[in-house]
């Protein structure tokens, strides 16, 4: 198979692409003959060397793949070779084969492409706890989703809007259209306009009910002074840490000293909600997630989401996908493709 390594942390031309042993399953497991995987910000900040989770070099990273199901592990129920399955991994998802739980892999929907299965485990799922477990957003209540543009803030967008809610984001305004075409009701170019002003003025100085947060930094606490009475803020991420190609520990070291700590006594009398969620964490709840994950899998076989996949890179060319989605040129999905002769 093919592998791509980070060797050590760095930019994106740290990648090394090599050939490795097919691993074998072991009980529980099945192995997936991989298609597509998708990129995320936390390979981004792994490269890096800024992703505590992430293994020390050499090691390989991804988190969601779609394949096929090619070997079957002792005790494997529910999947049989052949099938065809979109999968959570533990790392590893940059290689044309892939090692995963029997309980992590799903049937994949008939009718999205491989590239469009393996955009939706980690942007869908991190998107659906922040809107319904944490966010608990209720129809005609209003949300604000940062980052609209990227992988979870398009998920975040078609869930909310299926939930009838009030959709603000934020994003560069060559996003906005498409965006709006998404489901977002009012869209602002955060660079280039006062989002405390806006807010207030849309909602008539209230706020909003919910707020997601993938920037960290001095983001934290904006969204948190812009949200209403019993308003709650999602924070899943620290995107503003990472401004170049290489670890820059200055520019670090200012995002945290700028996030903003929550106290009890501040919350209680605020009447506001501080919850954080890292999907990466919650490895061992993935029997405890399948239900949702089901639930979603059902929403785009009905056609009801649709995942948005900005581009698709070969699996060797795993450094332009990085560059791409650090400098937050992608209108959604950034994936990478495997085994190019099995891809319909």
């Amino acid at each position: 198979m093919l592998q791509v390594i980070i060797p050590r942390y760095g930019p994106p031309d740290i990648f090394v692409v090599r050939e490795a042993a097919d691993p074998v399953p072991g009980a529980g497991e099945i192995r997936i003959a991989v298609r597509a995987s998708g990129v995320n910000f936390a390979d981004v900040m792994a490269r890096i060397g800024i992703y505590p989770d992430a293994p020390p070099p050499p090691f390989v990273v991804g988190y969601e793949v779609a394949g096929i199901v090619d070997a079957l592990g002792a005790g494997v129920h529910g999947h049989a070779i052949g099938d065809r399955v979109v999968a959570f991994t533990r790392f590893g998802g940059y290689a044309s084969a892939v090692i995963v739980g029997a309980d992590c892999a799903f049937p994949a929907p008939a009718r999205l492409t491989d590239m469009q299965a393996a955009a939706i485990p980690v942007n869908y799922m991190t998107a659906l706890l922040a809107i319904d477990k944490l966010g608990n957003l209720a129809a005609g209540e209003t949300v604000l989703i940062h980052g609209a543009g990227g992988g979870v803030g398009i998920a975040a967008i078609q869930l909310a809007h299926l939930r009838n809610a009030v959709v603000l984001g934020t994003a560069s305004a060559v996003k906005h259209a498409s965006l709006r075409a998404q489901g977002v009701h009012h869209m602002i170019d955060p660079r280039a306009s006062d989002i405390t002003r806006w807010v207030r003025d849309l909602t008539g100085g209230r706020g909003v009910d919910v707020v997601l947060d993938p920037l960290g930094g001095a983001s934290i606490a904006q969204s948190y002074a812009l949200l209403a009475p019993l308003g709650r803020l999602v924070i899943y991420g620290a995107s503003s840490a990472v401004s170049g190609a290489r670890r820059n520990w200055w520019r670090i070291a200012r995002v945290m000293a700028t996030m903003k700590s929550f106290r009890a006594l501040m919350l209680m009398n605020d009447n506001r909600g501080a919850l954080g969620l890292n999907l990466g964490r919650l490895w061992l709840e993935v029997p405890r997630l399948a239900p949702a994950m089901r639930g979603l899998l059902a929403d785009f076989e009905a056609g009801r989401l649709t995942p948005v996949v900005d581009r698709g890179f070969p699996l060797e060319h795993a450094a332009e996908a990085h560059r791409l989605l650090q400098a937050r040129g992608n209108l959604g999905k950034v994936v990478l493709t495997a085994n190019p002769t099995a891809m319909p």
